[in-house]
């Protein structure tokens, strides 16, 4: 395997992905327009990441192509003949979606189209992997009995001990607007491996984090909590008294799966990424750990009005991954992952400063 293609390749996922595959030698395509900028404004502007990248790796050859121009992603494909496609690239917030419909759907669904067929074309033995999202389940989590802990929500039912597997049900629940586009590049994506017989997954990522993840308040839930701490910026809780909980999975840990899949790909699968139940948290118990670290009291405010269509507790339950692929596991715990947010925020503010 010599050529990588990664699609979305300046932002969190996308730029761990370059450096995992440059690190061991491989020549490593990116596509990224910034649409993060378009969509964050200033906060979201990833030009910082892809310069951080070109600086430390050689291999790395970064292309400004936005993955809606279906003729300009056909061309670069059928050219370049990858080993592998990588598929990072999205609109990631629920709010922003509600706004900008058309660019949301664009993006998350006719994007994953033209990667996905522009694959195809070239060759159906190319190896294709897409970040999906647990937001394919809608609320449908939110159904399952839950119990009210001092500082989390859980799960009654000792059946979900483990968390949610992939034979969950993505029907029958409010998705978000952004849920549902990431429904129609999911289900295509596996159709592609079903149909077509093509090595393609689905990874639907629980909460997605580390060091060079910028996060804003539409997206990015705990860079933007520990990144609020540091510059005492009031935190708002939307809902469920702030014990709404979440599995987080540092981005090497990610690559690492997919680095995993590459090299022994099914077709049409889809696995539930996650940090399961040991790097699971909610914002309150996030408060507190970040102000352990950071010896900052945490600013907040409280606002009854849960957003639509978000979880009250979703673990990935990581059995099915781990059983196909025994030699993959979570390597950073939830401390480590704080420790590299706050440091990554501390230089990054820092430079801005300079």
């Amino acid at each position: 395997m010599n050529k990588i293609v990664v699609s979305g390749s300046n932002g969190l996922i996308g730029g761990e992905v370059v450096s995992y595959f440059s690190e061991r030698g491989m020549a490593v395509f990116g596509i990224d327009n910034n649409m993060r900028a378009d969509f964050f404004g200033p906060a979201g502007d990833t030009t910082w990441n892809k310069n951080r990248l070109q600086k430390m790796h050689e291999n790395y050859i970064p292309n400004k192509i936005d993955i809606r121009d279906r003729e300009a992603i056909i061309k670069f494909i059928s050219k370049l003949k990858p080993d592998a496609v990588i598929h990072t690239a999205a609109q990631p917030s629920h709010d922003l979606a509600a706004t900008r419909p058309f660019d949301d759907f664009d993006v998350n669904c006719v994007g994953t189209m033209n990667l996905l067929e522009s694959t195809r074309q070239c060759s159906t033995s190319i190896p294709f992997v897409h970040m999906s999202t647990n937001k394919v389940y809608g609320d449908a989590p939110n159904n399952l009995s839950l119990v009210e802990n001092k500082t989390r929500w859980d799960y009654s039912d000792e059946k979900y001990y483990n968390g949610i597997n992939e034979q969950f049900s993505i029907d029958h629940s409010t998705h978000s607007i952004f849920g549902a586009s990431k429904v129609g590049a999911d289900i295509m994506v596996q159709e592609y491996g079903k149909y077509f017989g093509m090595p393609t997954c689905s990874l639907r990522g629980g909460c997605l984090t580390g060091p060079t993840h910028g996060g804003v308040e539409l997206h990015g839930f705990l860079s933007y909590l520990i990144k609020c701490n540091i510059i005492n910026k009031k935190y708002i809780i939307f809902g469920y008294k702030g014990k709404q909980v979440r599995d987080n999975i540092h981005s090497y840990d990610v690559a690492n799966f997919i680095h995993e899949y590459i090299m022994n790909p099914k077709p049409g699968e889809v696995y539930n990424l996650g940090g399961g139940r040991g790097n699971s948290i909610s914002i309150l118990e996030a408060f507190e750990m970040i102000e352990n670290i950071s010896g900052q009291k945490m600013q907040y405010e409280y606002n009854d009005e849960n957003r639509v269509g978000d979880h009250i507790c979703y673990i990935s339950d990581l059995r099915k991954m781990k059983s196909h692929y025994p030699n993959w596991g979570i390597t950073k715990d939830l401390k480590q992952i704080f420790q590299e947010v706050y440091q990554g925020w501390m230089e990054r503010l820092k430079t801005e400063t300079e």
